[in-house]
């Protein structure tokens, strides 16, 4: 095992279990979270040793978090920037919360969902004449893309609270950034790593169909992918018929397409049989993210898993950290899982 864990006037931390276990905080977590999912990823003699270093030290969730939350309301809140309850966004954020809600309750606190916000053009805005964040200790924010003017105001404020999802700094008084608290995905990382995977299965002219820019995950996986193939060639695909964007495509000789929405790479899946074309044979497609709900893609899509329900249980760390100062760890970033799928393979001569 590696060297014996940091102290923190008593308090033994996630980090120090990983630094005595010789993994990473990541792997900590998903073996705390008990996700079976999760857990069929990582080795047993893995997941063991972490255990064994986790009794060694007499680890639970956090003992100085709960003595300290004892000091407060003991109450977390829930800010979700769009609705989480109709059927197309509940695949998707089920597991943020299931993270959360796991996190919370280890620590004995109550959740908070604040709902009283209205929803304009499908969205809430945090800051509105009845909001009631003071009612809980502290926030955590969920939603694909943030306001910066919120944010901005939220660290002005200075309101405890941690964004799901990697966020930019904000710009509080034009000299120093205002670092934003949050725990996200690190898609350019795993763009990157199945950028290298098409390029040594002979891929040259490969695209991006997306916005890749406005919200940082889709900067972040266009930049990913701009690292290993610096001539990718850019379709945005939002409005277009997917024939159109599928001819565009292969006028350009392109022969892989990394898709920012999976739901763009099942639409040019479609559009390539229609055509008569073979996936992955004549077209390989990558979905930088993974499919939700009913209808998945046969043969199944090469994607990108997300760390949702991990997001959602550290997102409820860095927030206690946060109220409390233990820490100055307030962005993570967690590695995505490659789901191999069957539509990236080797390209034809």
């Amino acid at each position: 095992m590696a060297g014996a864990p940091t102290n923190h006037g008593g308090r033994i931390t996630q980090r120090d279990i990983a630094r005595r276990a010789g993994v990473s905080q990541t792997t900590v977590s998903l073996v705390l979270t008990n996700n079976s999912e999760a857990a069929s990823r990582i080795a047993p003699a893995t997941r063991e040793r972490v255990l064994q270093v986790i009794r060694e030290t007499g680890y639970v969730a956090d003992p100085l978090a709960r003595s300290l939350l004892r000091q407060h309301n003991q109450i977390l809140g829930i800010f979700t920037y769009e609705l989480v309850f109709p059927a197309g966004s509940a695949d998707f954020y089920h597991p943020f919360l299931q993270g959360i809600e796991a996190c919370a309750e280890s620590l004995g606190c109550d959740l908070l969902l604040f709902t009283s916000a209205p929803v304009t053009d499908g969205a809430r805005r945090i800051f509105h004449e009845n909001n009631r964040l003071r009612l809980a200790d502290g926030c955590v924010l969920l939603g694909r893309e943030t306001p910066r003017e919120e944010l901005t105001r939220l660290v002005r404020e200075g309101h405890a609270f941690v964004s799901v999802g990697r966020r930019d700094d904000v710009d509080i008084d034009g000299t120093a950034p205002g670092r934003v608290p949050c725990v996200g995905a690190d898609y350019a990382g795993a763009t990157s790593e199945l950028a290298r995977r098409a390029v040594a299965l002979g891929h040259r002219r490969i695209a991006y169909a997306g916005s890749g820019e406005g919200v940082e995950s889709a900067v972040d996986r266009l930049g990913g992918l701009r690292a290993v193939v610096p001539d990718v060639l850019h379709e945005r695909s939002a409005g277009r018929d997917p024939a159109d964007l599928l001819a565009a495509l292969l006028a350009a000789g392109v022969t892989a397409v990394f898709c920012e929405l999976p739901a763009d790479a099942v639409a040019l899946h479609g559009a390539a049989l229609a055509c008569g074309l073979r996936v992955p044979e004549d077209l390989s497609l990558v979905g930088l993210g993974e499919e939700d709900g009913p209808g998945r893609l046969e043969p199944a899509l090469t994607c990108l898993r997300i760390p949702r329900r991990e997001m959602g249980w550290q997102a409820v760390e860095v927030l206690v950290d946060v109220l409390h100062g233990t820490s100055d760890d307030h962005q993570r970033l967690l590695p995505c899982a490659m789901v191999p799928g069957q539509t990236l393979g080797p390209r034809q001569i």
